[in-house]
């Protein structure tokens, strides 16, 4: 099966700092998404004021069951709360061909 990725941008709010988010991406990371089923790595990049994070996993069934695992988590609460929503787009992706 092929690899899957989420791949999300978003603004930070105004009030929230890098290294607040960072810390908050971090403890999500730790305590919910590295322990789902699947989960391969997560990297954030950024181009001016908008970030972007690939969020990869062994198989498109694993991603889309890993969009429930965080749900009433306070990490999950954390790190959201850092996010403009409506500046969000996300995607979930099947890999086709890497060369």
């Amino acid at each position: 099966m092929p690899k899957t990725a989420w791949i999300f941008s978003y603004k930070l709010k105004k009030n929230v700092s890098e290294e607040q988010f960072i810390q908050r991406t971090q403890a999500l990371h730790d305590t919910v998404i590295s322990k789902a089923d699947g989960f391969i790595s997560w990297e954030h990049y950024r181009q001016g004021d908008v970030w972007t994070d690939f969020v990869l996993w062994e198989t498109e069934e694993d991603a889309q069951n890993a969009t429930e695992v965080g749900k009433g988590k306070e990490a999950t609460e954390n790190f959201y709360a850092c996010i403009q929503m409506h500046t969000c787009r996300a995607l979930i992706s099947q890999l086709v061909k890497r060369y």
